[in-house]
């Protein structure tokens, strides 16, 4: 994969060439689906993998969700493989992952992947297609993030990006951890982008709050970390479908107000003008997809 390199203040881009600006782009609303429970969550996105896979042969290209919002949909995809993986789907799957702290290793508790082996469990990994996380523990990050898109691209691209939604200062938000002021355009596939001290500490909470075993020596290590590596709004963007959960306003309440704010903001129909809003906002980028799911329980969307 061609990718040119941008740097915007300290983060850094991978871009593609000849990607359209948002300002082109059609702009669509997101109706979330009010479920009764993180385990009608899960089930929901089982099902949209299931159909997926029906209506195509061969492999299924999923971007993983880590933290709580699609924890209950793991456990389900584990039971699968326990039970001998009925009708293929799991050896169908070549999996990959949206984001990871750096430096860290890949065996912290704070880790996605290790969160990921916890709810999937052994099994899921056996039969699995292929599981390709993002690795931090590499001298250079730039261009094992660069070998990863490699990977991407020739698995045929995302059938299926899991996306939750994160709360941003202010009202905003983040996807995958493509954060506020970031400097992210259309054309952008990936980044590296220097940690914020917010999204330092809603992961290490999100963390706490779904169950994952961790220590204290293990939460310092985490509190070190520096960067981030994730995908950028051109991997959202060409999914194929996205599916978005958001299962954790008890314990993140500013969620609330940040998804309602995605809801009701109007997109600027200047490109530049519509560039800054998604700068300063980037969990808008939903917003210019044409096929999203999005599944929340009923405290999301009350006293937003």
């Amino acid at each position: 994969m061609k990718t040119t390199r941008r740097a915007v203040g300290e983060n850094i881009w991978l871009a593609q060439a000849g990607a359209p600006g948002p300002g082109g782009l059609p702009v669509y609303e997101v109706r979330p689906e009010v479920l009764e429970s993180e385990e009608a969550v899960g089930r929901a996105m089982l099902d949209e993998l299931e159909a997926t896979a029906a209506a195509k042969s061969g492999d299924v290209v999923i971007a993983l969700l880590g933290g709580r919002g699609a924890q209950a949909l793991h456990r389900l995809l584990g039971e699968r493989a326990r039970a001998g993986d009925p009708g293929g789907l799991v050896a169908r799957l070549r999996v990959f992952t949206q984001d990871a702290l750096a430096p860290l290793r890949m065996e912290s508790g704070f880790s996605f992947v290790r969160d990921f082996e916890r709810l999937l469990g052994e099994e899921f990994f056996r039969r699995v297609k292929s599981f390709t996380p993002m690795r931090t523990d590499v001298a250079d990050l730039e261009a094992e993030l660069g070998r990863y898109l490699e990977k991407l691209e020739a698995a045929g691209g995302l059938d299926i990006f899991f996306l939750g939604h994160g709360p941003e200062p202010g009202a905003a938000s983040h996807l995958a951890y493509i954060r506020p002021g970031a400097g992210a355009t259309a054309a952008d596939l990936a980044g590296l982008i220097p940690i914020s001290s917010s999204i330092l500490e809603h992961h290490i909470a999100k963390f706490k709050a779904g169950g994952s075993a961790v220590s204290a020596a293990e939460e310092a290590e985490c509190r070190h970390a520096t960067h981030i590596l994730t995908l950028g709004p051109a991997a959202i963007l060409g999914a194929r479908r996205i599916v978005q959960s958001v299962v954790d306003a008890a314990t993140a309440p500013a969620k609330r107000a940040s998804f309602r704010r995605v809801l009701e903001t109007e997109l600027e129909a200047d490109g530049a003008a519509r560039a800054r809003q998604l700068d300063e906002n980037p969990g808008l980028w939903v917003r210019l997809h044409p096929r999203v799911r999005s599944l929340v329980l009923p405290d999301l969307l009350a006293g937003a």
